[in-house]
């Protein structure tokens, strides 16, 4: 595929979505630069947010299946990736896949099921494969899992390893909609008649196939990145490790990172090269979950957001 193919494949995605989701024009941007990039997207924000409906329909306009999976105490990692069954009258094992066999996995309130339970997502979000009882088997292709967690809400909930936390490719933040937005949504329901909002009612046409997507995926390994800017992204990342307010900074996974999404954000604005803009675009999100702040910074305050945009300020940008 071409890459003046790709950006009106893009814009008509973004308006499809924009037919259900209000404003959320950075979690759209995002989430289509993971599935560009054949990364994972960690969501927080509060309930009641439309994290649920923006899955159903980001999967329906890409034409893919979808699958939620509600993590809870008692969930096991049995039920998200699936197991062997006796059957009686054949005398045999047969194997039931779990709902992590589809296009697109909402794990919504991940940080609700113990680190065991949550580990099961770390060998399909890393290798695209299912290990059942001695047998490895591929998940669909394309693969995205999209996490949900709550920020606010501590009682019930476990915190995410730390090694699964580094295999989503962006950790981004849904916030509330403005005033003028929550009127839309309103205004929408009212004209819908009916009890709530769904891509089907919305009439969400797909835009692609789960095809269009690998050939996108594909342009996008393509695009050119100069040397002095895959240095500028090591350097990024290692200022990460050398700060004083850092406890520990983005591991190598962190410079594969920039450079997969800088890549996938090129190709959606419509080039075959990666400019620096490009790259300071995702560094937020795509580091932001990598640092393990001190204790004495995190009880100042200080978000890691505030210690990246310095890092991004001090190190220079390749000319």
């Amino acid at each position: 595929m071409e890459y003046e193919e790709i950006q009106p494949i893009i814009q008509r995605l973004k308006n499809e979505i924009s037919k259900v989701i209000i404003e959320q024009t950075e979690v759209t941007d995002f989430c289509i630069a993971a599935m560009l990039s054949g990364g994972h997207l960690l969501i927080e924000g509060v309930p009641g947010l439309a994290k649920t409906l923006f899955a159903r329909t980001f999967a329906r306009t890409m034409n893919l299946s979808c699958n939620r999976i509600q993590f809870t105490p008692d969930l096991m990692p049995s039920d998200i990736i699936g197991t062997k069954m006796f059957n009686m009258q054949e005398r045999i094992f047969e194997l039931k896949k779990g709902p992590v066999f589809a296009n697109l996995i909402l794990a919504d309130e991940i940080n609700r099921t113990p680190p065991k339970t949550q580990s099961a997502l770390l060998e399909a979000m890393q290798d695209e494969t299912v290990s059942i009882d001695g047998d490895t088997l591929p998940v669909p292709m394309p693969f995205l899992v999209m996490a949900t967690q709550n920020p606010i809400e501590y009682e019930g909930t476990y915190a995410l390893p730390e090694a699964l936390i580094d295999r989503f490719l962006f950790k981004i933040t849904m916030n509330y909609p403005t005033a003028d937005g929550e009127v839309e949504v309103l205004k929408r329901l009212h004209t819908l008649h009916a009890a709530k909002m769904t891509p089907e009612n919305c009439e969400v046409a797909p835009v692609c196939t789960a095809e269009t997507v690998l050939e996108m995926r594909e342009a996008v390994s393509r695009v050119k990145v100069e040397d002095a800017l895959i240095r500028y992204m090591v350097e990024i990342v290692r200022a990460t490790r050398d700060s004083h307010l850092v406890e520990n900074g983005s591991s190598p996974r962190g410079c594969i990172a920039l450079l997969t999404a800088s890549k996938a954000w090129a190709v959606m604005a419509g080039r075959d090269y990666v400019l620096p803009e490009d790259i300071k675009q995702v560094a937020l999100p795509s580091l932001r979950h990598r640092l393990i702040l001190k204790p004495e910074v995190t009880l100042d305050g200080v978000k890691a957001d505030e210690i990246l945009e310095e890092i991004l300020a001090q190190v220079k940008v390749p000319r």
